[in-house]
């Protein structure tokens, strides 16, 4: 894929998001489908088996008190489906509901799906122009916030970084714990 020009109008979202994924790249790479269910201590969510042999994720809204600690597996679906929902409004489809986002499991298969939506979020990074990134953006926030897509592409960037973090430490908290 080619990045933009660098005075092309999303050459530097292209950038901090290049950034932000070789941050999460890092721990990407050093995955083992054990770190994705290891529970840090009592109170997580976390993803559990269907009786149809698919992945549910803990959900409650609002969030309790205190919030559990995310396991790597619902950290790892969480970015999928704020991702999913991002490309959907990036791309003007209609965006897919919470439940309608599928974890495809510890190990490669989610690792190749987060490989993909990267895949798929560098198209729509690279196809940004000033008019896209004008546009009226009513994702993560309500439409009457005034916010573009510029604004969501810079969230979804954010976004990442944030749950790079979270599965860095974790997957480092796993590994000292031996």
């Amino acid at each position: 894929m080619a990045t933009p020009s660098p005075g092309s109008p999303g050459a530097q979202l292209r950038w901090q998001f290049d950034l932000a994924w070789s941050l999460f790249d890092y721990h990407l790479q050093r995955l083992v489908p054990e770190d994705f269910l290891w529970a840090p201590g009592p109170l997580v969510w976390t993803m559990h088996r269907t009786p149809e042999g698919g992945w549910r994720p803990d959900w409650a809204n609002p969030e309790p008190d205190p919030i559990p600690v995310p396991t790597i597996g619902w950290v790892s679906w969480h970015l999928g489906w704020w991702w999913s929902t991002a490309l959907d409004h990036a791309r003007g489809r209609t965006p897919r509901e919470r439940t309608e986002i599928h974890w495809p499991g510890p190990g490669d298969p989610t690792i190749a799906w987060l490989r993909a939506l990267h895949d798929d979020w560098c198209e729509v990074l690279d196809g940004a122009d000033a008019d896209d990134l004008a546009a009226p953006a009513a994702y993560p926030w309500p439409a009457d916030a005034g916010l573009r897509r510029a604004h969501l592409y810079a969230w979804a960037n954010v976004e990442l970084t944030k749950n790079a973090g979270e599965i860095g430490q974790l997957r480092l908290l796993r590994a000292a714990a031996g």
